[in-house]
């Protein structure tokens, strides 16, 4: 129950629904005691009326008791079916207020967890699998609302019907009250035994679910390389093998449950037996009536879903246990990222770094070492370099998707650690080299940086791109949908797309990592020379392998192995004679050789 304990919260927010579900459990179970009585009543109105009517045999008054006797019977009866009712009525409120209270506590949590996603840092989800992420916020989260909900509204309806019917019996008789629920504490003991084994095995099943959803999600994001290079077979063996684990783990929890329920059956049967052979002992010395031992049956049988549910509920208890767990490893997370929300920033593209270096702390591997250089407001910067070299580093740093190993990054003279990162992003556009499009319209996928866009500024930003005339062409313009990750697109396109999104926020530092790759060189062109209207005065970054694309940059940053090599402008750069020079006769060179061919 430690793991358990974070949900209290939810409790003591949902009271008002908890506790008249509490009150309504209690009216049911007194609803639901009451019934044995009555036939107790009945059964020894029965009984004496047996004798009576057969005292009568030699009188003409037996069809007179035997009026009062079906009369009394219908009317046994009618209460026995109120009592039903009523019970019914207020079970029915217990679940309208228990079991709502479970759902309101499950869209808490759900958007706990996601909240909590969010906050946490690139790292984070460079650590974790996706399908692991999905399965914590949604199965785990499923097997924690049968927690609060049925759990909870069952192991509540077992004490209190457990000692309704307890103090019942004891008022009758402590002897036959003592005898028949002597089985039960055995059935206490198998159950302390029985749900250690349950805790361990439910949580290997949500381990082995969470890899199986991993696996699912991974291969159907990459469908077409499977496709592509004919691994479908190895594919669905692999899935086969990783099914088959999940079944062993799940068929040795219901192996476990399979013994225990037939135990309890077993248990409550004997506490029967009991209540038959020693109530009988009991009515021949006089000390109870007839009506009592059929009462005690009832209360017996009573007591059969209750200790069933028991059984149940422990299970239910100790997955969501284990599911708990899994969920507070990621809530106990702290994020690695963290700022000052309250201090705002006028962002004008000032951009400073001094001796930075950075490690990546997953894999140990030096990116950056000793950077130093900076950016004025209104000055188009270039950072190019071979495969490795740090370029993309760069730009997540300068968006602070991580935090540096030592030196300082300063925007607009403040450190980047002491502003409010919501504040400096909404006022960055950014690129990646792997562009990400949601399944979505095109519309809304250049809007995205935007709470309210209007058509002609979606329209001028894909003109900006240089895609509004590919969009005009299918045949529902930009309300065309995409598929996930914006499969339906060309590689170009996905790029143009992205880069309308970037460019529609009008922001004050542009930030381009590699984002020209897939565009041709006239393309290309159009979209620098929109750039350079539309970032006039305005900051713009843009990471390039292509020299072709950064030529014409004020400053450019030449990078290799996560150290600065050179710097200067195209010209200055070129007269050096240095690693840029030979990066350019290499492309030079390439590009010869292509037209040639």
């Amino acid at each position: 129950m430690k793991e358990l304990a974070y949900l209290n919260r939810f409790f003591y927010k949902y009271r008002w629904r908890l506790v008249p579900g509490i009150l309504f459990v209690i009216i049911s179970n007194i609803f639901g005691v009451l019934p044995a009585q009555v036939i107790r009543i009945a059964f020894d109105l029965v009984n004496e009326n047996i004798s009576t009517y057969k005292l009568f045999s030699s009188f003409n008054r037996q069809q007179l008791v035997y009026d009062i006797f079906t009369s009394s019977l219908l009317f046994f009866g009618a209460l026995v079916l109120v009592l039903a009712l009523l019970r019914g009525l207020f079970l029915f409120f217990m679940r309208q207020t228990i079991i709502l209270m479970s759902r309101h506590i499950e869209y808490d949590l759900k958007n706990a967890i996601y909240q909590h996603y969010q906050q946490l840092s690139t790292s984070f989800f460079r650590r974790n699998n996706t399908g692991d992420l999905m399965n914590r916020v949604t199965e785990d989260v499923s097997r924690v609302r049968m927690y609060v909900g049925p759990a909870i509204m069952y192991t509540i309806n077992t004490v209190v019907l457990f000692l309704l019917v307890i103090i019942s019996m004891v008022g009758v008789n402590l002897k036959l009250a003592f005898l028949s629920v002597l089985p039960l504490p055995v059935l206490a003991l198998t159950i302390y035994y029985v749900h250690n084994i349950i805790n361990s095995r439910s949580e290997r099943i949500q381990e082995k679910l969470s890899n199986l959803s991993a696996f699912v999600q991974e291969n159907f994001s990459g469908i077409r390389v499977i496709k592509s290079y004919g691994r479908e077979n190895e594919i669905r063996k692999k899935f086969s093998e990783e099914s088959e684990e999940y079944k062993h783990t799940s068929l040795a929890l219901t192996q476990v449950q399979s013994l225990f329920f037939p135990t309890i059956l077993f248990l409550v049967g004997l506490s029967t037996i009991i209540t038959v052979y020693v109530g009988g002992l009991e009515v021949m010395k006089g000390n109870i009536t007839p009506g009592n031992i059929a009462e005690f049956i009832v209360y017996v049988n009573q007591l059969t879903f209750p200790v069933m549910s028991l059984g149940w509920v422990t299970s239910l208890i100790q997955r969501a246990a284990a599911s708990q767990k899994r969920i507070n490893e990621f809530l106990n997370t702290a994020p690695e990222i963290t700022s000052n929300p309250e201090k705002s920033i006028n962002l004008q593209g000032h951009i400073e770094f001094k001796n930075v270096s950075f490690t990546y702390p997953d894999t140990g591997i030096k990116a950056l070492d000793k950077i130093s250089f900076n950016v004025k407001p209104g000055e188009f910067l270039a950072i190019t370099g071979r495969t490795g070299s740090g370029k993309s580093t760069l730009a997540n740093l300068i968006l602070r998707m991580y935090d540096i190993e030592s030196g300082q990054i300063f925007i607009d003279g403040q450190a980047i650690n002491e502003i409010s990162l919501n504040s400096y992003r909404s006022q960055v556009g950014f690129v990646p080299q792997e562009v990400f499009l949601f399944s979505d319209t095109i519309a809304n996928n250049i809007s995205f940086g935007e709470n309210s866009v209007n058509k002609i500024r979606v329209e001028e930003a894909a003109k900006d791109a240089a895609v509004y005339r590919n969009i005009i062409e299918f045949e529902n313009g930009f309300d065309t949908m995409i598929g996930e990750r914006g499969i339906t697109l060309s590689g170009g396109q996905k790029q143009r797309v992205s880069i309308a999104r970037a460019l529609i926020k009008n922001p004050q530092l542009l930030l381009f990592d590699d984002c020209l790759s897939a565009i041709d060189t006239r393309t290309e062109e159009e979209i620098l020379s929109n750039l350079g209207k539309k970032m006039l005065g305005k900051t713009t970054i843009l990471i390039s392998h292509r020299i072709s694309t950064i030529k014409n940059a004020d400053k450019i940053i030449v990078l290799d192995e996560g150290r600065i090599i050179e710097q200067g402008n195209h010209a200055d750069l070129m007269q050096a004679g240095g690693a840029y020079l030979k990066l350019y006769e290499k492309q030079l060179l390439e590009e010869q050789q292509a037209d040639s061919v």
